[in-house]
């Protein structure tokens, strides 16, 4: 049988390259730093989801 490795994948905040790897609690991060960096920018409100201007006026009629 043909064992596949597993893939290498990007951090999502470094860019640095590692294997993922199902044993890594901090996927799809390469290490706690990177998560915990990412997760103070959700938490400052850097990121934000965008809505449409339609889905805007949809949940507007529903309240």
């Amino acid at each position: 049988m043909l064992i596949k490795a597993p893939p290498v994948v990007a951090c999502p905040h470094c860019g640095q390259t590692h294997q993922w790897d199902s044993k890594n609690r901090f996927r799809p991060f390469c290490s706690e730093r990177c998560k915990l960096i990412d997760l103070g920018k959700w938490a400052n409100e850097e990121y934000r989801v965008e809505q449409s201007v339609a889905e805007l006026s949809e949940a507007d009629h529903q309240a």
